[in-house]
């Protein structure tokens, strides 16, 4: 598996401290993000994942924990739009650059708004895909949001 990805790249030039942990990817897990947390030992809420939606049909990123739902009617309001709707997965992948299971918040092919659930800042770090399956970065949730100069609010459902 590669340690170095357009995520990890935006990271350095970022000059944020991260560490990489890497886990075997299951495709066919009930949910992505509690296999990735059981794989590496964590508390499941600690572990984010990360999704690409269309607010008022532009392309933004809301960023929650793996453990729960997302109100999209919640993230609409975070990124001061109407509507939010998930975003078809091809779209997803164009828009980003990272395939289904990978997508990663940094180093996206094309900078979009971001929202990061609240409870990110409850933890001294987070986990966020690296931009590749099986690949995670634990950072500081204070870093997160500063890189990607996102909002902090309450998203789950």
């Amino acid at each position: 598996m590669a340690q170095v990805t357009r995520a990890t790249k935006a990271l350095e030039q970022a000059g944020v401290a991260f560490e990489l942990r890497t886990y075997e990817y299951d495709p066919a897990a009930p949910s992505i993000g509690r296999a990735a947390a059981d794989a590496l030992g964590v508390d499941p809420a600690q572990v984010f994942k990360t999704l690409m939606v269309l607010a008022d049909g532009k392309p933004a990123c809301a960023i929650a924990p793996s453990d729960g739902e997302v109100s999209l009617k919640r993230v609409a309001a975070a990124l001061g739009a109407k509507s939010a709707a998930m975003m078809r997965g091809p779209d997803a992948e164009r828009l980003t650059g990272y395939k289904i299971g990978g997508i990663s918040p940094f180093g996206q092919m094309r900078r979009v708004p971001v929202v990061i659930d609240e409870t990110a800042l409850l933890w001294d770090a987070v986990f966020l895909n690296g931009g590749q399956r099986g690949l995670q970065v634990m950072l500081a949730a204070e870093d997160a949001v500063r890189v990607l100069d996102a909002a902090v609010a309450d998203i789950a459902a």
